[in-house]
């Protein structure tokens, strides 16, 4: 049985009802999706932050919104970037028997014999996309990146076989690559272009010779 989270309905696209919600501890959101119109409600910042401490960031959970019951997710949180508090929340409503697109993080794994050896080792896309039951989404998808040497790189095409869900991109999509380590010498080059680019940009500004 989901956990259950009490919100309010809340009226929309009103700054001063929103600043007094943030004030009595609710965050802003908007419930939508199976049997449900979309409905701005108001969510208690901690009641939520605890079912997620309890339950994980992807569990269902079931909102009681006018005595009714709606099982949904979070499909989008939006936090301020400074501050890292809830700005605006999503909550997609599912229906339980029913597969539903989500994202979820990808979570890597291991040291790989690249960045042992010098290289870097790069991240492009952080999520990835599952088509899944809603009461058995992952926390994240794990990805080994223990054989990866330098100029390698892993795809969706190396883990598809080995996750239990539907992966949502084409093969070709890259989860983790590792470039080649930067030496002194490789930057020497754009050094002296920058430096030309400066002599340059200094002769352009000399004034022009007086006139008689």
């Amino acid at each position: 049985m989901p956990e259950t989270l009490q919100v309010k309905k809340r009226q929309a696209h009103k700054n001063s009802v929103l600043r007094e919600l943030r004030q009595d501890g609710f965050v802003p959101a908007v419930v939508y999706g199976y049997q449900v119109n979309t409905t701005p409600i108001a969510v208690n910042e901690r009641d939520l932050e605890k079912k997620l401490r309890e339950e994980g960031r992807n569990a269902v959970l079931s909102l009681e919104l006018d005595g009714k019951h709606v099982n949904a997710v979070l499909s989008e949180v939006q936090k301020d970037p400074l501050k890292d508090t809830l700005i605006h929340l999503d909550f997609l409503a599912v229906n339980m028997n029913r597969k539903i697109e989500m994202e979820v993080p990808i979570l890597i794994v291991g040291e790989s014999v690249g960045v042992k050896e010098g290289g870097s080792l790069q991240q492009p896309n952080r999520e990835i996309t599952l088509f899944v039951e809603p009461s058995n989404i992952p926390e994240s998808i794990e990805v080994d990146i223990t054989e990866l040497g330098i100029g390698d790189s892993l795809a969706v095409v190396d883990i598809r076989e080995q996750v239990d869900f539907d992966v949502l991109h084409e093969d070709d999509f890259v989860l983790a690559t590792v470039l080649p380590p930067v030496s002194d010498k490789d930057l020497e080059p754009s050094l002296e272009e920058g430096e030309v680019e400066a002599d340059n940009g200094k002769e352009a500004e000399d004034p022009s010779p007086l006139e008689n």
